[in-house]
């Protein structure tokens, strides 16, 4: 079984940056894509970005040229660097593996975190 702890998260004027992490410990040796969704208040949860044990990203549209996903195999921690920040952005930050090479679907992420605040706003 897998434990994933985020940190993190807070509250941050729109233009501003956050840097979220996420480390797995427990059995991680099956782990191998890991990814980042969020859940907006009334909304669904939704994809951020995803990477592959081998550095291969995948991105939601909306947040595109000002998030970047990265990890440390070593550490088994997964990061996601967050600029330009927008009020839309608000929303509760989740990071989740696969035992799957790629995995773009939350049915394919077995081990979820517990969430993070991420709120934009002046």
């Amino acid at each position: 079984q897998v434990q994933l702890v985020e940190s993190g998260g807070g509250l941050v004027q729109p233009g501003g940056s956050l840097r979220l992490s996420c480390a797995a410990s427990g059995t991680t040796l099956g782990i191998n894509a890991m990814g980042w969704y969020r859940q907006a208040p009334g909304k669904e949860r939704e994809l951020v970005a995803t990477i592959t044990s081998g550095g291969i990203t995948n991105y939601a549209d909306s947040v595109k040229g000002r998030f970047t996903i990265s990890r440390d195999n070593a550490q088994n921690t997964v990061y996601l660097q967050m600029n330009s920040l927008k009020p839309e952005d608000t929303a509760v930050y989740y990071c989740a593996v696969s035992s799957y090479a790629y995995a773009d679907n939350a049915a394919d992420f077995a081990s979820w975190g517990q969430g993070t605040q991420v709120t934009v706003s002046s």
